[in-house]
C-alpha cells in the first residue's frame, strides 16, 4: 500500500516522550518472550543489544497478537538512525525535521522504495533518561499510545529498522549519560 504524500492524508505516525511512561514496567511480552537485557539502559549496553531488544519486545508483541515478526532492514535501520542522531545533535522531537524532511524522504534517501512498487511506511519516535530510556520503557510507551501502538501492530509491515541515538532531543542532548532516542521505522516495500 502506497501512502500518500504530506499534506493529502494522515500517516501512522506520532511522538511520544518516553518520559511520560511514569516508570512504566517491563512489557508483559518482555517476560513471555525470551527478550533479553530490555530492562538495560541504553548507556549500560551496546548500541546492538538495545537494538535487539527493542525489536525483540516489538516482534513479541506482534506475536501476542496473532501477527508475524517484522524482519530486520539495514535501509530502514539507517534512515531510523540517521533521524535520531538529527534530533539530539539540533534539539528537536519530531517525525518532521527543521528542514522539512520526514520519514518518506528519509526512507527514500536509503534506497528502500527504489523499486517504485506498492508501500507502506510508519514512524515511532521516543526518548528518555535512566530506566526510562531502556528499551522495556520504550516499547512500553508506544504500547500505551494508540498512535504508537497502530504502527508495530499494523499488518502493512514486514520490515523494521531500530535506530538509536546516544542522549536526549532536549537540553543540549545531555550526552550518553543522560539517556537516549530511539526510532522504530517499520515498511514494506515490493
Amino acid at each position: 500500500m502506497r501512502l500518500p504524500g504530506p499534506g493529502r492524508a494522515p500517516r501512522v505516525a506520532a511522538a511520544i516522550a518516553a518520559a511520560a511512561v511514569l516508570a512504566a514496567p517491563a512489557t508483559s511480552a518482555a517476560q513471555g518472550a525470551a527478550c533479553s537485557q530490555t530492562t538495560l539502559t541504553a548507556a549500560a549496553a551496546s548500541e546492538a543489544t538495545v537494538r535487539d531488544a527493542v525489536r525483540c519486545l516489538v516482534n513479541a508483541t506482534r506475536a501476542q497478537h496473532g501477527l508475524p515478526a517484522l524482519n530486520e532492514s539495514g535501509r530502514l535501520t539507517a534512515a531510523a538512525d540517521r533521524h535520531g542522531a538529527d534530533m539530539v545533535r539540533r534539539g528537536y522531537f519530531a517525525h518532521v525535521s527543521p528542514g522539512g524532511h520526514d520519514v518518506t524522504d528519509r526512507v527514500r534517501e536509503t534506497g528502500y522504495l527504489a523499486g517504485g512498487g506498492e508501500w507502506a511506511l510508519g514512524e515511532d519516535i521516543g526518548w528518555g533518561t535512566a530506566q526510562l530510556g531502556s528499551p522495556a520503557a520504550i516499547v512500553q510507551s508506544w504500547m500505551s499510545s494508540p498512535p504508537h501502538r497502530a504502527v508495530i501492530l499494523s499488518r502493512r509491515f514486514s520490515e523494521v529498522g531500530v535506530g538509536l541515538a546516544r542522549g536526549v532531543p532536549v537540553n543540549g542532548g545531555g550526552g550518553a549519560e543522560a539517556g537516549a532516542t530511539y526510532v522504530l521505522d517499520a515498511g514494506s516495500a515490493r
